[in-house]
């Protein structure tokens, strides 16, 4: 019995990954949310460890499982067989139980479990370029620019490993590692998916929609992330204006240049349309805050131009394209039924929140009270999502 469900379940890439993604993704968020209500003593890293889990742990596993799915199609190349792939699922999922556990024991184990992540994206890297290696498709540069995106993500976690080492500018090295972890890693690939796939199923599902995007698109675009994260490691909120602007400039030309019919189509596009439009809003608010900086109001913004992003697009776009994939590959035709939409419509909620948390202060409102409030409802939206589209994928096909 066990065998019969576990074929199913490792019959496709996208199962095991996606199910273990949003597991863990609930459990981390727990995890911050027993810390701030002091339940549980925890670790005096766990903040910089919350960064960790979402950037290497947590959305990582969400798109290599898409990644192995839809790599091999883009470049017109065989299947990844399933021994293979569950070899290195097996490793992502021991190394999130390993890190979760001690974190939430305060042991140092956490950085065996790290360095054995580290080595196990290595070999996720290896596979999707032996894949591009092998074809012999003129038009790659989708796939080249997501390795790109990985190869740099690599580079920052092994600065984050070298910043557990004690040495003087260990938190500059960590800060660094985080910050392009964040934008040169996780945004990176996320964006590198979104263009390809958005314009391509709009041009599916909506009559005469023409795919129109920009020339050098990912190319700007890394230049202007690695910008972005230079400018971070100055860490003074004035400098951030040279880089978001262009960036809130670049991206709302592009949006604009793709014309996405957000009222002429079905909910389970139009949450993906949605998840772009984050994208500029972050960057405006981020260019709030260092002219805010630059003339000394003292307004606090906390963390919310990354909150902004990692909520509004990344938490966005993983439940869209979760929910369509899931649906597609499992027989059932793509759609977003009431219950679905209800996920879509409060995930957005739920980014305001966070974003309203980070500059509660200045309001004299309770910040932790928000903070736990803003995590329970994320936990609440993802269990929701999850007694649905999490069942199917544990079903399998």
């Amino acid at each position: 019995m066990f065998n019969s469900w576990y074929k199913k379940f490792s019959s496709q890439p996208h199962q095991p990954f996606f199910a273990s993604g949003i597991i863990f993704f609930i459990l981390f968020i727990y995890l911050l949310l027993i810390s701030y209500s002091n339940i549980l003593v925890l670790d005096n890293l766990l903040l910089d460890y919350h960064a960790y889990t979402m950037v290497y742990v947590v959305f990582v596993q969400f798109f290599l499982g898409f990644l192995f799915v839809v790599f091999p199609r883009f470049l017109m190349q065989a299947e990844i067989e399933p021994s293979v792939y569950m070899k290195q699922f097996l490793f992502y999922f021991i190394c999130s139980i390993g890190i979760l556990v001690s974190l939430s024991f305060s042991s140092n184990l956490y950085i065996l479990f790290v360095l054995v992540l580290f080595i196990t994206q290595v070999f996720s890297f290896k596979l999707l370029y032996s894949i591009r290696k092998k074809s012999v498709m003129k038009e790659k540069n989708d796939t080249k620019w997501v390795l790109i995106f990985f190869f740099s993500g690599l580079i920052s976690h092994f600065l984050f490993i070298i910043s557990l080492i004690d040495f003087n500018y260990a938190y500059l090295v960590k800060q660094v590692s985080i910050n392009a972890g964040f934008y040169l890693f996780i945004f990176g690939i996320i964006f590198t998916i979104s263009q390809r796939m958005i314009p391509f199923f709009t041009s599916m599902k909506v009559q005469g929609y023409k795919i129109n995007k920009s020339n050098k698109l990912l190319e700007v675009l890394f230049i202007l992330l690695l910008l972005k994260v230079v400018i971070l490691s100055f860490n003074d909120v004035r400098f951030n204006l040279i880089s978001d602007l262009p960036l809130f400039i670049f991206f709302v030309r592009e949006i604009i240049k793709w014309k996405l019919p957000v009222f002429k189509t079905v909910a389970i596009m139009w949450v993906l349309f949605i998840s772009l439009y984050w994208i500029p809003f972050a960057f405006f608010i981020s260019i709030i805050e260092s002219l805010s900086a630059i003339l000394n109001t003292g307004f606090v913004f906390e963390k919310a131009v990354i909150h902004t992003i990692s909520l509004g697009y990344f938490v966005t776009v993983l439940i869209g394209f979760g929910t369509r994939v899931v649906l597609g590959h499992s027989g059932q035709t793509p759609h977003a039924d009431k219950f679905t939409i209800l996920i879509f419509v409060a995930i957005q909620f739920i980014a305001l929140l966070r974003i309203f948390t980070s500059i509660s202060t200045n309001f004299n409102f309770d910040y932790i009270f928000l903070i736990n409030f803003t995590s329970i409802l994320l936990i609440f939206g993802l269990v929701i999502w999850s007694s649905k589209y999490l069942i199917i994928l544990f079903e399998g096909k």
